[in-house]
């Protein structure tokens, strides 16, 4: 991942306080080795139309903004409250509602819940690009609020299935990936292994009979049934991360539903892989948000 600059919450209060300032580095952030037109894809300097915030290729002669083509594309918006948010969102660990976000930027629920989920899209789409590989602890979880009264526990359970991989780096935590599930089945599992897991990695997961089909699929599959009385280790930091997302999940935003169970999973994922460059996070979260592509609000609805 590249380096990112540090900034407290009183460098971002200081340096976004104009709507220029918030042009100028989203303008850095997406083009960082010089602009690049979004429609012929040349690299030159473009004319600056400062009057319309826009800039016109030398080329083809397209204009295009700083959010053009991005998760704030046609957003009404100032820029200044999607970098609130975007900081927000980003810097604390419980994750911030569109509640919070509605009183903190003076806008719309709407709208506040909108942005928030357009910024986890970007989230998501960033995490994309990598792959869990080495040792990696593999098990199921069950989050959000049952259909009818508390519902059963485990894997009998009406809330949502999600299937979490954790990488381990010298015996410590390194990168997580979470994915909501059909079902707890072979064919499942398998399909979030190799869309998140390196072929050759070690997945180390319970007795389970579902997680068996990994070793058709390149892996080296080291099942264990789980009993934390006689192998306290076997699985452990997978479970805290567990306990961890269920607390994030049900502390900040009281349960969720399945509709849009994978976003939240993408927002504590993508923080929990950049927990160790925490006074970068904004940055980070800029960049995943110029490189996201056009997520409009009608796509949202329609999930």
């Amino acid at each position: 991942m590249a380096q990112q600059e540090t900034m407290t919450m009183l460098e971002f209060m200081e340096r976004f306080d104009t709507e220029e300032a918030c042009r100028a580095y989203m303008y850095a952030k997406r083009w960082p080795e010089g602009f690049v037109c979004p429609k012929c894809g040349v690299m030159d300097e473009p004319f600056n139309i400062r009057s319309r915030n826009l800039y016109q290729c030398k080329h083809c002669t397209h204009q295009s903004s700083v959010t053009a083509g991005t998760v704030m594309d046609k957003s009404q918006t100032p820029l200044k409250k999607w970098f609130l948010a975007i900081y927000l969102m980003s810097k604390d660990k419980r994750g911030c509602s569109a509640m919070q976000l509605k009183r903190e930027l003076k806008i719309a629920y709407d709208t506040a819940w909108t942005m928030s989920h357009k910024i986890r899209k970007a989230m998501g789409e960033r995490d994309e690009n990598y792959l869990l590989s080495g040792i990696v602890e593999m098990d199921e979880g069950f989050f959000g609020a049952p259909s009818e009264g508390e519902g059963k526990r485990g894997r009998g359970t009406d809330k949502t299935p999600v299937v979490i991989g954790l990488s381990l780096v010298n015996g410590r935590p390194g990168f997580v990936k979470a994915q909501v599930l059909p079902a707890v089945d072979g064919d499942s599992i398998c399909d979030f292994a190799e869309n998140n897991i390196e072929k050759g990695a070690s997945v180390a997961s319970d007795g389970l009979h579902a997680y068996r089909k990994l070793r058709d699929k390149g892996y080296i599959h080291m099942p264990e049934n789980f009993d934390p009385g006689e192998n306290p280790a076997h699985l452990k930091w997978l479970h805290i991360v567990i306990s961890n997302l269920k607390d994030f999940l049900g502390g900040t935003y009281h349960g969720i539903g399945s509709r849009h169970m994978q976003a939240f999973l993408d927002e504590f994922c993508f923080r929990f892989n950049r927990r160790t460059w925490h006074s970068q996070l904004f940055g980070r979260t800029v960049v995943a948000c110029a490189a996201c592509r056009v997520f409009t609000r009608n796509d949202l609805i329609m999930r």
